[in-house]
């Protein structure tokens, strides 16, 4: 092995650790010793993290060279998790003008090493003829490399493990769907890896030695088409075999809304996906062995890391997923304060109900809201509204929940984002559907001056123009029945729960 001894613990910085990849890396390079900043552009995603008492998180983005710089302060290592996705017709430049930013920083302050998660390109197509994602992908890294910084770019495919895009886009595909007519890139060859490997390159990747800056392939030991990851899903899953009928006539763009139909990915994420299967991703070296040496039994055979991706979801420990990140242009405006908030028109429904029930239980419904607990009120109108967001490009209700019981600062809930969450009192959701405003859901568990435990609901709407005031109105008369609704059935699930002490002479609702 060529890399440098172990020393003594290295100060970190990680982008992206919001997102899927770098929500993972933190807890890993703490656990090797070194001390870790995240770079956050909301820091208070990463607030109920368990391992956020354990790493400083300062506010910043990748395209703001001042807020980079100071991040870089004292830095050893800059790991660069970031990435468009293929988001807006102007990503590639963002991309381009971040990884400037990025490299010219960690040069200006004496950083050590880069450290790139990447894409797999083929080498034998001309860079212009790859699709859009994988082009930017591979220039970031060649921008990178060329800061004068050490750079260690690491190139993936199709990552396989709980939570990740690509493990959700087959896993969904191939349960849903027991007989399919598919695109012609089912039958394109790919080099899979699991993410247990890629977290253990990107580790061991901050202590290369200084003379090394190059780009390297990681993949998983198996070469397989994505007809045969579904065939292999479906046996680890213990699912009866699929009938899958490859047709060319599917383009990239039909694809990406085939895959948004079908699975929790939405058309825009499934995009770039799609169109970068185009190509056969298989490693062409092995050489981050060298470096990074593999054990017995690593790197990890596909089958495996499908084996270990459905125990995490099963078991409910999935860390991190593919929507932890942001998704491209969701609102980041502040929550308007009311009544005297001066940023224009604000709508609010109220609702609020006694619950003959503990604040405890109230609480445990509150929190266990979405997913596959549903949203207490006129189902079809949720599944249509979900399905409306979805036909219009949106993330729609089937992105689901992280964990089935509890809920972080940060975490996707169907087409919301938990922006806000006091344990035991408090849950504000932003929505990510595509609306012509901003809106907000909160739910409270309260205890009032009597001792009663009371529920708190406000819906918010901030219109944008003359179509978000009709929006509003449009939607008013069903208030009553959604969101009355839903307060109606949160209290009634809290008073049925079967830790809930009946009290005598309770209030009537």
């Amino acid at each position: 092995m060529n890399a440098e001894d172990d020393g003594p613990g290295l100060r970190c910085l990680v982008t992206g650790a919001t997102g899927y990849i770098g929500g993972r890396l933190v807890p890993e390079l703490l656990a090797e010793g070194h001390s870790v900043r995240c770079l956050a552009r909301s820091p208070g995603k990463l607030r109920d993290h368990p391992w956020a008492g354990q790493a400083e998180v300062v506010r910043g983005d990748v395209t703001d060279a001042d807020s980079v710089a100071e991040a870089m302060r004292d830095i050893d290592v800059a790991y660069y998790l970031v990435h468009a996705l293929g988001s807006g017709s102007d990503f590639e430049e963002t991309d381009r003008r971040a990884a400037r930013i990025f490299g010219a920083a960690a040069q200006e302050a004496g950083v050590r090493r880069i450290v790139y998660l990447g894409g797999l390109t083929p080498s034998e197509v001309p860079e212009n003829e790859l699709s859009p994602h994988l082009r930017s992908r591979a220039e970031v890294g060649r921008i990178l490399r060329d800061s004068g910084v050490p750079t260690t770019e690491l190139r993936a495919a199709v990552v396989i493990g709980s939570g990740s895009v690509s493990f959700e886009m087959l896993r969904y595909l191939t349960e849903r769907l027991p007989v399919m007519i598919t695109p012609s890139w089912v039958r394109t060859r790919i080099q899979p890896v699991a993410v247990r490997d890629v977290l253990r390159y990107l580790v061991g990747s901050a202590r290369m030695p200084a003379d090394v800056s190059r780009a390297f392939d990681i993949g998983g030991p198996e070469v397989l088409t994505y007809k045969d990851m579904m065939m292999r899903y479906a046996a680890v899953a213990g699912l009866p075999r699929r009938v899958i009928v490859p047709v060319p006539v599917l383009t990239p763009g039909l694809s990406s809304h085939w895959v948004g139909l079908v699975t929790p990915v939405p058309a825009s994420i499934a995009r770039p996906l799609t169109e970068s299967l185009r190509h056969e991703v298989v490693c062409h070296e092995h050489d981050i062995a060298r470096y990074v040496p593999d054990a017995p039994g690593r790197p990890i055979g596909f089958d495996e890391a499908v084996r270990l991706a459905l125990q995490r979801v099963r078991d409910a420990k999935v860390t991190t997923r593919w929507s932890s990140a942001s998704v491209p242009g969701a609102p980041s405006d502040p929550l308007p304060t009311d009544p005297d908030w001066a940023g224009g028109s604000l709508y609010t429904d109220r609702r609020e109900l006694v619950v003959d029930a503990s604040r405890e239980a109230l609480w445990r419904v509150i929190e266990g809201i979405g997913g596959d607990n549903g949203w207490y009120s006129f189902p079809l109108a949720w599944a249509v509204r979900g399905r409306l967001d979805r036909l219009v490009g949106g993330v729609g209700l089937r992105r689901g929940r992280r964990d089935a019981a509890h809920l972080r600062t940060g975490d996707s809930l169907d087409f919301w984002r938990v922006e806000e969450i006091e344990p035991g009192r408090l849950l504000r959701l932003r929505a990510e559907m595509r609306l012509p405003g901003l809106a907000w859901l909160e739910m409270c568990a309260d205890t009032d001056d009597e001792g009663r435990t009371r529920y708190r609901q406000r819906a918010l709407f901030h219109p944008h123009g003359l179509l978000g005031h009709a929006y509003w109105w449009s939607v008013s008369p069903f208030h009553a029945v959604v969101f009355g609704g839903m307060a109606r059935n949160i209290a009634l699930t809290a008073s049925r729960s079967p830790t809930t002490p009946k009290r005598e002479n309770a209030p009537s609702r």
